[in-house]
C-alpha cells in the first residue's frame, strides 16, 4: 500500500508540475498577444491619420476642381 501511495503522489507531482509549465507558456503567450495587439493598435491609428489626411487633400482638389469650372 505504501508504494500505491508514493506512486500517487509522484503522479500528483508530475501533472503539477505539467499545469505548472502550461500556466506559465499561457502567461508568455498572453503576453505576447498583448504586446501585438497594441503594435497593432497604433498602427491602425497611423493609418487612420495617413486615410484622414488623404481624405482632406482629395476633399481640397475637388473643391478647387469645382472652383476651377465656375
Amino acid at each position: 500500500m505504501p508504494d500505491k501511495s508514493v506512486e500517487e503522489l509522484d503522479q500528483l507531482e508530475q501533472r503539477i508540475e505539467g499545469l505548472l509549465e502550461w500556466c506559465e507558456q499561457l502567461r508568455e503567450e498572453n503576453r505576447a498577444l498583448r504586446e501585438s495587439l497594441e503594435q497593432l493598435n497604433a498602427e491602425r491609428a497611423r493609418l487612420q491619420e495617413k486615410h484622414e489626411a488623404a481624405q482632406s487633400q482629395i476633399e481640397a482638389m475637388i473643391g478647387r476642381l469645382k472652383a476651377m469650372e465656375q
